[in-house]
């Protein structure tokens, strides 16, 4: 019998999270689980739970999926 494919949440993980992850990563969660499933309702959450952009830049739609790119290199 062939097993299952499954995805392990830490496979391609080479460290721990660290504490600006930590808090985007809970942050993105929350939104998750308020219902929220799109990018607009997803930036506007991270603005409203005040959750550090890098730079000191405001959250927003590209620099969103910049930031994932980067922490997912």
């Amino acid at each position: 019998m062939e097993r299952p494919c499954y995805l392990n949440p830490h496979q391609a993980r080479d460290r721990e999270p660290d504490d600006y992850q930590n808090l985007l990563g809970d942050a993105i969660e929350r939104a998750f689980a308020a219902g929220i499933h799109d990018l607009p309702g997803l930036v506007a959450s991270l603005v409203e739970a005040n959750v550090p952009a890098p730079n000191g830049q405001t959250w927003n739609e590209d620099l969103f999926r910049k930031e994932m790119k980067r922490l997912g290199a």
